[in-house]
């Protein structure tokens, strides 16, 4: 009895082709959050604005990985609005500083989220 041995299959993992990585670009977010238990906001605050950096590829995948390090932060993610990427409000004419621009590098580099301010609501 003759055995056959598996054909190899020319489309494997190692063999399928890459797609290219986009790149990756910070935006900007303003972020509401109300409160929860254990958020660490201040006592008597109602809630929150959270201003962000956030990596992605666009806009969307950084509103959505915000609202989830937010929650995972206990914080209560109510409303999310973008500013753009750090190109997008240069070609508005937005001037932006170096501290800024060192912020939003290290969430580049580290495709992360940066809550840069904090400023909580009170009634």
């Amino acid at each position: 009895m003759c055995r056959s041995s598996p054909k190899a299959d020319p489309m494997t993992d190692d063999a399928k082709p890459k797609k290219p990585k986009r790149p990756q670009h910070v935006y900007t977010l303003l972020v509401e959050v109300g409160r929860s238990e254990g958020d660490d906001l201040p006592e008597g605050a109602t809630g929150a604005a959270l201003m962000c950096y956030a990596s992605g590829v666009d806009e969307n995948e950084a509103v959505n990985e915000t609202v989830v390090v937010l929650k995972q932060a206990n914080l209560a993610p109510l409303e999310v609005q973008g500013y753009g990427s750090l190109e997008e409000r240069e070609a508005e004419g937005e001037e932006i500083d170096a501290d800024d621009r060192a912020l939003m590098e290290r969430a580049r580099a580290e495709n992360a989220v940066l809550v840069v301010q904090v400023t909580p609501f009170y009634d």
